[in-house]
């Protein structure tokens, strides 16, 4: 008997979404935590990796996207929570469990902002106040619990009501029963904000994370995650943000000519090193589709320069699927590399790329 050791995903581009989630809750779950491997039907060619890191690629692009529906966008651009109002899309929850439990299994970095609560929520941990993201929330519900006098009834005037603006409408929460009659006191303050706490980051997303769970048990049950703290399962989904390009160049391979005393080579590592870290992170997520380094640092992380032709005016491009940077030979010239590459991680993200 012949055992597959891959878990092969056959899928149309145009049905990324629909057809991987199908596909998924079709296989057996002893397949699915096989190694992944990913064709796109009516292409050619063997997925050697790249394929599967486009299809994550692909994949995160669309379902982390802050303004995709299926995350608030109160915390800004930078953190993905679940949209409270957002009943309408099961399946996009469920299929990101499934995405987040693949990528775990085949060691791949997914370019999310999860904050802290959501790892302890995998692994079952409890939540408190150090969890909510709203600072501004977390201050107040802070001083109630910290204000020293015997009248917090009247210098807070709350109730065990909420309230809140939801897509242009007032909206009221009571946090127990008949809670707009109940005030807040110096001897209730401590279940005020329990409830509060619970309201925000449990019950207010529930049905959200049902499918998001259910979607990550699909991949990851009888696992053992609850051997990981937060911050570690943090480091294996995201990678760390501790970037030393020294050991990247350490490790780099180069194709098509170029070897590391190639003049544009010793000029482009000069200036990356010598770059700010928001253009060494754009230049990672330009080159390589992430801004992070896999667990143990970028000196674990395959490389490549490739020479893009002579001398020219065209900006360098990237094959981010296999971590390639395509580089055109320009020479000893310093201020050209640094003005074109510049160019082309600062202001052209996604020119080129393949």
């Amino acid at each position: 008997i012949k055992v597959q050791p891959f878990y092969e995903l056959d899928i149309e581009r145009e049905h990324l979404v629909e057809q991987t989630l199908e596909k998924i809750k079709q296989a057996d779950p002893k397949d699915i935590r096989k190694r992944l491997r990913v064709s796109f039907k009516g292409e050619e060619g063997l997925d050697a990796g790249g394929v599967t890191k486009e299809f994550f690629q692909l994949l995160s692009e669309e379902l982390f996207d802050v303004h995709s529906g299926l995350w608030t966008d109160k915390y800004g651009d930078d953190l993905n929570w679940f949209n409270t109002d957002n009943t309408w899309d099961d399946k996009g929850y469920e299929l990101i469990g499934v995405l987040f439990g693949l990528a775990l299994y085949n060691s791949v970095l997914l370019d999310v902002h999860f904050p802290l609560a959501i790892y302890r929520k995998i692994l079952g941990l409890p939540l408190g106040l150090e969890d909510i993201m709203d600072d501004q929330l977390q201050r107040g519900l802070k001083q109630l619990l910290d204000y020293p006098g015997d009248d917090v009834e009247d210098i807070f005037c709350l109730t065990f009501e909420m309230t809140w603006m939801s897509m242009g409408e007032e909206r009221k929460l009571e946090l127990k029963p008949d809670g707009a009659n109940i005030p807040v006191t110096n001897n209730n303050r401590e279940e005020y904000v329990l409830r509060y706490v619970r309201w925000v980051l449990v019950d207010s997303v529930q049905t959200q994370w049902d499918s998001f769970q259910t979607g990550l048990m699909r991949v990851m049950e009888d696992s053992s995650l609850d051997l990981f703290l937060p911050e570690e399962l943090e480091l294996l989904v995201v990678g760390t943000p501790e970037l030393d390009f020294a050991a990247l160049e350490a490790n780099t391979k180069y194709e098509g000519g170029y070897n590391k005393d190639s003049d544009v080579v010793k000029n482009f590592w000069t200036f990356i090193k010598d770059a700010p870290p928001e253009t060494q992170v754009r230049l990672l997520k330009f080159a390589a589709a992430s801004t992070k380094a896999p667990i143990g640092g970028l000196g674990k992380m395959d490389f490549v320069i490739q020479r893009a032709g002579p001398d020219s005016q065209n900006l360098p491009t990237s094959h981010t699927c296999f971590n390639t940077l395509l580089l055109p030979d320009y020479g000893s010239d310093f201020e050209k590399l640094k003005n074109l590459l510049g160019r082309a991680i600062l202001e052209c993200e996604g020119f080129g790329l393949e």
